[in-house]
């Protein structure tokens, strides 16, 4: 009996493929199983999951580095070999989040931000290639390949991996929280905190509550006129309004069939959108269409579809599988939609776009010639969530196509981009010809990376920012990424929206969102005719898909993969087992092993902020470009480091004392101790208002703890470590909120803030205003006493390594006592 046979039988036939590739890992590696060997729906047990891999991208991937190259250090210190900190898996790491959109509009713009991603971002190149020479199992892809799901999508995912003579799942966690996108390939894989993916590289399981499982059942077809975008913008708003947060999400029913990757891909990459933990596809013929498609070879689908039907992971129709919980989504249903102002969930039909759009405007000036209240300023077709889909991205072209014969031009207040998550893009793009239209619309290539999408959209046109800043104008972006948070996109941008390739283009045309583009023309043709969307909307998409996107594209995109050009190889990277710290203002040596743990109640807290409900990790943490006049660009400033060269948070999270001064930096947060402002502001020791990071550093001086308190679903959005970080560094030391979002819950107890959950309809009338006196229990739960009253809080500390890592201060020092006393896995 081989290995790929002998753990038939296990399974009962109604688990969900999802709970049956964690039982394979389970008693692959030894671990607990009953709870998966006996599932009935309602379950309750821990679970621990060992990745197969683990994936990372630069700018998340740089601490992650930093941290495993600081417990050298530390290894050193405790006379210890450095290199027993050393990945036991395969790790692979994305060069995709640094690139900016500065040049845009222009055929060199590519070029021209290229160099200054180098330029800026030198030293943590030359870092991240000392880490790949160093740490023997991480692989990097150099800059300008991609994005790190659109990648993992068309080439890295194994879908089944072997290895030492085994054949199981390729079971994938990332750093970020798009790693749902390869669910539409039929790997299970969902985002974790980076010190979780830290501590699984040396070895240690990821520690569970075993999930409920959501069955949302697909049926009808998606109606003519409609694309993937807006199927997955209804899916979002459904499934978040169903509750799927720490769920996995299975994906079947009778339009399953019908359905292929890119689709799903789509659909699966917006898990975090909804809340879920992932969001499976199952394997079956449309997977090894795929699979074919991108280039993979014949033995590798052949694998996949022996053991995908061998372990009773094929999707076989005929067999009812249990859920938890069941949704019904009609394909049939689904209109063309947008989705904003502020949240991936706010969907709004085309045909109710304008008015929606019109109640965010204020009084004042409408855009007509010129930019008003209601203009669109960024139009970007952006982010591996659509631009993995042949499907809209030949739309947007031909759609450029036909307006650009109709004489159309974009508006010229509308900054426009177009960064593909592949190589492969721009390849069937130029294969149909459709490039060129696209260009004379303002789409030039402007780097193959997230940029629009996590913030890295770079200033407005000149004209557009000088109106916007000095009238104060309400205006809006349209772009086809993930996520429209707060003050993430562009910070002088208040309105931001989802929208498919095609309707980006269409509201770049337009020139403004206060219009309803079902019924209004776009504008007008050379002999005076109004020209509406319909006139231009794309037909014979699969037939051009069909000429020209083709398997060898992909095998010419992912030739060589890892080398880079020659500005990456060129690079002076630093050698030895240990990583020598300089002066760098992007470098700085992590403290994490320097801070005492202490656990246990806290007296006389006082709340450093006190937020509402749905704070995203981007108030928490931005990611976007560092304001001179931040608390973080003031100390760059005063570092040395001239106002253009800032660049942004995500690019500076190797350094500590930047990250911990941008720690609730959003501009547009809004923090109740400081009524009436947006911003990091908050009230210090002696009532006044002042910087929270000054806050912060006033009440450590004084001894006085603090804690965060906040409403429902704390840290919604990205996975980002430093959203737990900052805080921590500020002498955060617990968060009180009504419901936390799932990884950034885990990022808190992996940093040693201690996660403290409010009955349900409790904790809206604690202001914050006054000392807090918290209290653990030996029951789970805690007690906070505050102006007179008492609130009974829940622990969550949701498994006993969770209570491990929160007595030793965090993962770091949990792992790093592991690995000296003898005792890693």
């Amino acid at each position: 009996m081989t290995r790929t046979q002998s753990l038939r039988g296990v399974a009962p036939d109604h688990l969900p493929r999802t709970l049956r590739i964690l039982l394979e890992n389970a008693l692959r590696h030894g671990t607990a199983s009953d709870v998966l060997r006996n599932w009935e729906p309602g379950a309750v047990g821990e679970l621990e999951v060992f990745p197969s891999r683990v994936f990372l991208h630069d700018t998340n991937g740089v601490p992650v580095l930093a941290d495993l190259a600081a417990m050298r250090d530390a290894m050193v210190a405790r006379g210890n070999d450095p290199a027993l900190v050393d990945p036991l898996i395969p790790a692979e790491l994305v060069v995709d989040h640094s690139v900016i959109a500065d040049a845009f509009g222009r055929a060199d713009a590519m070029s021209l931000n290229v160099a200054l991603e180098y330029e800026r971002n030198a030293e943590r190149y030359r870092f991240l290639r000392w880490g790949q020479r160093t740490f023997q199992q991480l692989k990097v892809v150099p800059p300008g390949a991609g994005i790190m799901h659109q990648i993992n999508l068309e080439h890295l995912a194994r879908v089944v991996e072997e290895r030492d003579g085994w054949v199981f799942p390729d079971l994938c966690l990332g750093t970020d929280s798009h790693t749902t996108m390869v669910n539409g390939l039929g790997v299970l894989g969902w985002g974790i905190g980076g010190i979780e993916a830290e501590a699984a590289m040396l070895g240690q399981s990821v520690s569970m509550m075993l999930p409920p499982v959501v069955g949302v059942r697909l049926s009808g077809a998606l109606p003519v006129g409609t694309t993937a975008t807006d199927l997955v913008l209804t899916i979002t708003e459904t499934l978040r309004a169903h509750g799927v947060v720490g769920k996995l999400v299975e994906f079947g029913g009778p339009a399953l069939a019908g359905l292929p990757v890119p689709d799903r891909a789509t659909i699966a990459n917006m898990s975090p959108e909804f809340g879920s933990t992932a969001a499976y596809f199952p394997i079956d013929d449309r997977t090894l269409e795929y699979l074919r498609f991108t280039g993979r070879s014949s033995e590798k689908v052949a694998l996949v579809e022996s053991y995908a039907k061998e372990q009773h992971l094929w999707h076989d129709p005929s067999v009812e599988l249990r859920y938890d919980e069941y949704v019904d989504i009609d394909l049939g249903s689904v209109v063309p939609s947008i989705a904003g102002p502020r949240r991936p969930q706010q969907r709004v039909a085309l045909t109710a776009a304008k008015q929606a759009a019109a109640l965010e405007l204020p009084a004042g000036p409408r855009t007509t010639d010129v930019p008003g209240h209601g203009a669109v300023v960024v139009a970007a077709i952006t982010s591996c969530t659509n631009t993995s889909n042949p499907s809209v991205m030949v739309a947007a072209g031909l759609l450029a196509r036909n307006a650009v014969e109709r004489g159309l031009t974009s508006k010229p207040w509308v900054k426009t981009t177009l960064s593909p998550g592949s190589r492969v893009v721009m390849d069937y793009l130029g294969a149909a010809g459709l490039t060129p239209y696209l260009e004379k619309l303002g789409f030039h290539l402007a780097g193959f990376g997230c940029m629009t999408c996590i913030g890295a959209s770079g200033a407005l046109i000149d004209e557009a920012g000088e109106a916007v800043r000095s009238q104060d104008l309400t205006v809006a972006a349209v772009l086809s990424g993930n996520r429209n948070f707060e003050g993430r996109i562009q910070s002088d941008v208040r309105l931001n929206y989802l929208a498919s390739p095609p309707l980006v283009i269409a509201y770049a045309l337009a020139g403004r969102m206060d219009i309803d583009l079902l019924t209004e023309p776009l504008g007008t043709d050379p002999s005076g005719q109004p020209v509406f969307l319909k006139d231009i909307w794309p037909t014979g998409i699969d037939e051009v898909i069909g000429a020209t996107v083709t398997p060898d594209l992909f095998d010419h995109a992912y030739d060589d993969l890892f080398a880079g050009d020659e500005r990456w190889q060129g690079l002076n990277a630093p050698a030895g087992e240990t990583f020598a710290w300089g002066s760098s203002t992007y470098l700085q040596q992590p403290p994490y092993f320097g801070i005492e743990a202490s656990p246990g109640d806290l007296i006389g807290a006082r709340a450093l902020v006190r937020l509402g409900d749905s704070v995203t990790t981007d108030h928490i943490s931005p990611a976007g470009a560092i304001p001179p006049d931040s608390v973080a660009g003031r100390y760059l400033i005063n570092d040395g480091v001239p106002r253009g060269q800032l660049n942004t948070y995500a690019s500076r999270r190797g350094n500590h004392l930047v990250m911990m001064r941008g720690a609730f930096g959003n501009v547009r947060l809004r923090n109740q101790l400081a009524q009436g402002t947006e911003g990091p502001i908050t009230r210090g020791p002696d009532g006044e208002l002042t910087s929270i990071h000054d806050a912060a550093e006033a009440y450590r001086a004084a001894g006085v703890p603090v804690v965060v308190v906040a409403g429902k679903e704390y840290g919604t959005g990205s996975s980002r470590d430093w959203a737990a970080k900052g805080p921590a560094l500020l002498g955060v030391r617990a968060v009180l909120a009504q419901s936390f979002e799932r990884i950034h819950r885990s990022n808190l107890v992996g940093l040693g803030i201690l996660p403290l959950e409010f009955l349900p309809g409790e904790g809206d009338d604690l202001t914050g205003d006054d000392p807090i006196d918290i209290r653990l229990g030996e029951d789970g739960f805690a007690t906070a006493s505050s102006a007179g009253k008492t609130y009974r809080l829940r622990i969550r500390l949701d498994t006993p390594r969770e209570h491990d890592y929160y007595l030793h201060g965090g993962v770091l020092p949990y792992v790093l006592h592991r690995l000296s006393e003898g005792h890693a896995q």
